[in-house]
């Protein structure tokens, strides 16, 4: 083997160890087959709380919808009926 071969091969093999290493080093979240797998670190990630909250999420508006609405009926008096 000649040592243009020699220095090819090396070079080979150093790009197949980097390359290797750089898959095996990096920790991302990765996606296979609709599952979501989690990064080497999960163990030391930290961790994000949410709380649940309500269902309705306009619960608030609608609350005060409803104190506009019967304000305004209380405002304009009772509905008269026709005999």
């Amino acid at each position: 083997m000649s040592q243009w071969q020699t220095v090819r091969c090396w070079k080979k093999a150093l790009w197949g160890v980097v390359l290797a290493a750089s898959c095996g080093l990096t920790g991302c979240m990765a996606n296979y087959s609709g599952q979501n797998l989690p990064s080497p670190y999960y163990l030391s990630a930290q961790l994000q709380y949410y709380p649940p909250g309500p269902q309705f999420k306009l619960t608030e508006e609608a609350a005060a919808q409803k104190a506009n609405r019967e304000t305004q009926a209380q405002q304009q008096g009772p509905v008269p009926t026709e005999q």
